[in-house]
């Protein structure tokens, strides 16, 4: 659809569905699509929060999640909802719920665009040369992250991109490892989003989550903990044994 869509959209109930697939149960999804509208948006769960009337973009992404931004502020959403969701639309209004019965329920008053674009699959992100580095030294020093822990596999795949590290802890447990040079909030989302994903395979189930950087900021560490994420410092100069402590002048 172009611009000038207007409020009765003929999409109907958008919903995500599940077909059978050789590895087990695939999502289908539809394409990225993007909406500019007049609208007024109402989160209703734990929290409620209300935005009022103005002209936002609402994006539905191809994993099912629904994001509302505005032109300022932030480079984050003003408010959103992760898969697994539903989204259900009727004239002039969106209705997208939760696995957990939350609700984001979005006010149409005026549709400007509304389009869908399929992107292909994406690479994931590429490394820079210290976090590629800290995942294979780390892969090779698990005893840093316990005695008695064994890899399974390093870039472990999963449908939204690979967990860094994938260990067995000395209890044979199951723990997802995501590495950052700098651990922000979005590599604690990133990591919670891997956990909620995982521990949907009964064979893994249950997967506990290690958020380890060089350095993790007071707010993604609050965030983590929070959420039973183990936080852990990581010395890249002693990893890669150049910590020489002759040479330090402290």
């Amino acid at each position: 659809m172009g611009t000038g869509a207007g409020l009765g959209s003929d999409r109907g109930k958008h919903t995500a569905q599940l077909t059978p697939d050789p590895a087990g149960w695939a999502l289908q999804l539809p394409a990225m699509r993007l909406v500019i509208a007049r609208c007024s948006v109402d989160y209703v769960g734990r929290l409620t929060a209300h935005l009022p009337s103005a002209l936002r973009l609402l994006i539905v992404k191809a994993d099912g999640s629904v994001l509302v931004h505005s032109d300022g502020g932030s480079y984050k959403p003003l408010n959103w909802m992760s898969p697994p969701c539903r989204l259900e639309e009727s004239p002039g209004a969106w209705r997208v719920v939760s696995k957990g019965g939350e609700e984001l329920r979005i006010t149409l008053e005026e549709v400007v665009h509304d389009s869908s674009h399929e992107l292909g699959t994406d690479p994931g992100l590429v490394k820079d040369g210290v976090e590629a580095h800290l995942q294979e030294l780390l892969a090779a020093q698990l005893h840093i992250l316990g005695e008695g822990w064994r890899l399974v596999r390093r870039e472990y795949p999963t449908a939204i991109g690979p967990v860094d590290l994938m260990c067995r802890d000395a209890d044979t447990a199951a723990v997802a490892v995501e590495i950052k040079r700098r651990g922000e909030i979005d590599g604690v989302e990133q990591l919670t989003r891997y956990l909620e994903l995982l521990n949907r395979d009964p064979l893994l189930a249950p997967v506990r989550g290690v958020f380890a950087a060089q350095e993790i900021r007071p707010q993604a560490r609050v965030l983590a903990e929070d959420r039973g994420i183990r936080c852990l410092v990581l010395d890249y100069e002693a990893m890669r044994g150049t910590d020489d402590s002759a040479l330090r002048l402290f």
